[in-house]
């Protein structure tokens, strides 16, 4: 670690009296940021910029962030949706990062291509236009013609970008250890884990191919959607640091006036954009994580483009279970519903107090059901559940803090198209689908064998392990010594881990039982309508009696810890 100071010492010094100058200075000293450091005496002395003082906290830190780069405005764009750790007005002054540069020159972006692909542009590209079409910290888009005459869009990363936020990157990590097991905020923040995310969402925008399977992914899942689009990538001239895709040329989703120009009914628009992203978060698990205006453009026919998926948010089946379970109870007017898809979402450390965790969002949820629906605003609701989960030291899942930041900004855009429309409103019945599918017939045959399939290795290891045993038992000077101490413990613990084998075996054996019985019903369902009656009848009745089983199992279980 102390070598990494040395190399980047120059890059430290910038930082602290950027910091500093903008009014932070006596927060790094009672950090010990100076001392760990060991800065010289001018940097501690930096003069406070004219006029700090007028300026609020909030916007003192995101003049600090734009003034260091590209790395910093896109660790407080992140920070940004981080309202269980900042305060509102801190949190709200963050959105304003502006993520607005100089672009570089056509030579340094003839460069970078011709490397990659070791041809030169002019037999690349028929046309390349010298002038990007928009440009940003980590890269710059530029129109070009292809051989073939199709007019693509080029995505091509600064020159140096990588190395730069590389260098930011493990400044950062040093600071965040050191305030974690240093300072009082350690016990409070998870600094590194914070770092450690930020560092995972940052290298998958470094890399372009991880944006354009992303773009794969998100046109396989809307391929029966004809009012949503994604570009389409040109592989072939893709790599890490190129990327090429169709050209799409459509109106900002903000654009009010030239979409009326355009005759779109914004109502319409705003209900199938709201309908897209929830279905990307609860019947994909696969969803934009930053779709601000400048991400979201509108084709003439109103067909929605979804452009720049290079952060995405991902959501497992159970994570997408319970985030339905969560809409379903804030539109249903079901606090106790709600307070469950919450609990079982977060990670709970052991510091955590579960019950005043519960009672705390109880209390919010029950202030927002007693609004009308369409007073309810998402944001708000979310920023408060964020807050309290941190007055009760529960760490936030990265995917639940991404997820916010989508409601938030979808909502904000129906705020502009249509502020009668409600994105809580347009995903309950998707959450209400989605939930109805998981307790299906053929969701439980799924369940069953992924269950068989978990189970697989145990059954190969049993035999030889038994084998094992027998084979012992059969030697004749086989023998056994033991001690026995704390006989009632002892015995506890066995009859747990025997309650265990036992729960696991029989829930085996009621899995196997009915997937025979499922596969049963589908091969009769074309053979004859009693068949397959009687088999529907005899799968309930299997499903009843595995029930009873397994809660009298439960209850032995419970009543051996007591």
């Amino acid at each position: 670690m102390v070598m990494k100071k040395k190399i980047h010492i120059r890059r430290y010094r910038q930082i602290i009296t950027v910091f500093s100058k903008h009014g932070f200075g006596l927060l790094l000293d009672q950090l010990g940021i100076f001392a760990h450091l060991n800065l010289e005496k001018s940097i501690r002395n930096t003069k406070i910029e004219p006029g700090t003082s007028k300026l609020s906290k909030g916007e003192r830190l995101r003049l600090s962030l734009e003034e260091l780069g590209p790395t910093f405005v896109k660790l407080g764009q992140i920070l940004s949706t981080r309202a269980d750790i900042f305060p509102v007005e801190v949190v709200e002054e963050l959105k304003k990062l502006q993520d607005s540069v100089q672009p570089f020159s056509f030579s340094e972006v003839k460069a970078v291509i011709e490397e990659d692909f070791g041809d030169q542009l002019k037999d690349i590209y028929k046309e390349f236009d010298e002038k990007p079409i928009a440009a940003a910290s980590i890269s710059q888009v530029h129109r070009a013609k292809m051989n073939s005459g199709k007019q693509v869009a080029v995505k091509v990363q600064r020159p140096g970008i990588e190395q730069t936020i590389h260098e930011d990157l493990n400044i950062l990590k040093d600071l965040a250890h050191f305030i974690d097991h240093h300072t009082q905020y350690g016990s409070l923040y998870d600094c590194s884990g914070m770092v450690m995310d930020f560092e995972n969402v940052i290298q998958n925008e470094l890399d372009f191919t991880k944006e354009a399977e992303n773009l794969d992914i998100f046109k396989k899942n809307f391929s029966k959607d004809k009012g949503v689009k994604v570009p389409e990538v040109k592989w072939i001239y893709t790599t890490k640091r190129v990327l090429t895709m169709d050209y799409i040329k459509g109106i900002r989703v903000d654009d009010g006036k030239t979409l009326e120009a355009n005759d779109i009914d914004t109502w319409q628009l705003a209900n199938r954009l709201a309908t897209s992203l929830c279905n990307q978060i609860l019947r994909d698990g696969f969803f934009h994580a930053d779709p601000h205006p400048g991400n979201i453009q509108v084709l003439p026919e109103g067909t929605i483009v979804f452009l720049d998926l290079g952060m995405v948010g991902s959501l497992n089946d159970t994570r997408k279970k319970m985030i339905s379970n969560f809409f379903i109870g804030v539109t249903s007017r079901d606090s106790t519903m709600v307070v469950k898809s919450i609990v079982d979402m977060e990670t709970m450390p052991k510091r955590s107090n579960m019950k005043k965790f519960e009672k705390d969002v109880n209390r919010i949820i029950e202030k927002y059901l007693t609004m009308p629906m369409n007073e309810i605003k998402v944001e708000e609701l979310l920023s408060e559940i964020l807050n309290i989960a941190f007055l009760n030291h529960i760490k936030i899942p990265r995917e639940f803090v991404l997820l916010s930041k989508t409601l938030v900004t979808l909502q904000g855009l129906l705020q502009s198209l249509a502020p009668d429309l409600n994105a809580l409103v347009v995903a309950k019945p998707i959450a209400k689908k989605l939930v109805s599918q998981s307790i299906s017939t053929e969701e439980i045959g799924r369940e069953i064998r992924r269950n068989l399939w978990n189970y697989k290795e145990l059954f190969n290891v049993i035999p030889s392990a038994l084998l094992d045993i027998l084979g012992k038992l059969e030697e004749d000077d086989f023998s056994v010594q033991f001690e026995i101490k704390d006989i009632h413990n002892i015995q506890k613990r066995f009859e747990r881990a025997f309650n265990r084998i036992s729960f696991s075996m029989v829930l085996l054996a009621v899995s196997i039982i009915i997937a025979g019985i499922i596969i049963g019903s589908g091969l009769s369902a074309n053979s004859g309508g009693e068949m397959y009656a009687l088999n529907l009848m005899v799968l309930k009745t299997g499903l009843g009696l595995a029930g009873i089983i397994i809660v009298g199992l439960a209850v032995s279980m419970f009543k051996s810890r007591r």
